[in-house]
This record gives C-alpha cells, structure tokens and sequence, in this order.
C-alpha cells in the first residue's frame, strides 16, 4: 500500500514530467557537427539515453554492479537537456549553464514525492560519480558515444578524434575492453553471427 496519496496537483505535475521527457526525443545531440556529421543525420538525446541504458546494464553487470540501479542512472543522466539543451565539451568552455541537480530539482517540484526523491536521488549519484554503479553509467554514456562516432565512421565521417577522446575518457576495465572490441569490428558486424546467417564475403 503506498504510504503517500497523491494530490492531483501532484499527479498532474508528475504527468507533466513524463510529457516533458517526451521532448528528449525531438532533441539533437549537438556535437556530431564538430566532426562533420550533419545535424541533420546526428542522434537525439533520447536514442542516445537508450543504448547508453543498455551498455550501463552491460558494464554492471561485468563490474559486478547493481545492474537495475546503473540503468536507472542511465535512463535520467541527461532529463534535464529537456530545459539547457545537450551541452557540448566545447560550449562548456564558454557558456555556463545550470547545474543538472539544480535542473532537476525545478523538474521534480509539485511532483508526486516519492518519484521526485527516485529522480533527484539518481540524478546527483549520477553527477557525483563515486558509486561504481554511477562509474558504470558515467563509462557507458561515454561507450555509447564511442559506439556511435564508430557508426558514423562506418558511413564516411571522420569521427576518429570522437574515438579516442571517448576512450581515453573511460574508467572501467569493462568499458575500455568493450571499446576495444568494438573498434576491432564493424558496427553491423552482429548481424552476420545470426545462426545460418549467410558469410561475409
């Protein structure tokens, strides 16, 4: 039984979040345009939440990490672009913007208390980085960019300083020895290890 009824203030402003979180997917990744990609082509912020949630899944459970809290982590480390946009390592040198936690907080208010606390709560284990299921999410934000500058190398960007920075970012041994295994093939590689998959000639 929950232990809080919800005033309908709250449940409309907990409805509110969850459209809010919707617009994540009209929301660009901006700095694929820093190594060629058009915007046009480049990801939205919500389809990078996705994968860098199932790569967080990966890394914990490889880590030995709470495999359910690394993806909660992932899931929300970037709710708060809805409001400042998806800030590149460039634009940080030059614009401040606020702090996600504070962010956050603005987004959760009026919200039901319960998932407020859940959302604020992961979001600063996120930002803080010391627990090893926030080094795994932290890892695999970064991995996930690396898998995606390797995509788009694929196609013919030249996204091999993405790479490297993204690799050199790493702290894990997991996320660095899945980036060295994904360097080592092609990004469409996994469809050709299907059972009676025709060979790759």
């Amino acid at each position: 039984m929950p232990e809080h009824t919800p005033t309908d203030a709250e449940t409309a402003a907990t409805a509110a979040l969850l459209f809010e979180a919707g617009a994540l997917r009209n929301q660009p990744r901006t700095g694929w345009p820093y190594d060629g990609v058009p915007l046009s082509a480049t990801e939205t912020v919500a389809e990078h939440s996705h994968r860098t949630t199932v790569i967080g899944v990966a890394l914990a459970a490889m880590e030995g990490a709470d495999p359910a809290r690394t993806a909660l982590l992932c899931t929300l480390h970037d709710l708060h672009e809805t409001r400042i946009g998806d800030q590149t390592p460039v634009t940080r040198r030059y614009v401040t913007t606020a702090d996600p936690r504070k962010v956050t907080a603005d987004q959760v208010a009026g919200a039901h208390p319960a998932f407020g606390d859940a959302v604020t709560a992961a979001v600063e284990e996120f930002e803080a980085g010391e627990t090893l299921e926030a080094r795994c999410a932290r890892d695999a934000d970064k991995l996930d960019c690396l898998y995606r500058a390797l995509e788009y190398r694929a196609t013919g960007y030249r996204t091999d300083g993405k790479i490297e920075r993204c690799h050199a970012a790493l702290k894990t041994d997991s996320a660095r020895s899945l980036a060295d295994a994904a360097t080592a093939m092609e990004p469409a590689q996994w469809q050709h290890a299907l059972p009676g998959a025709p060979a790759v000639h």
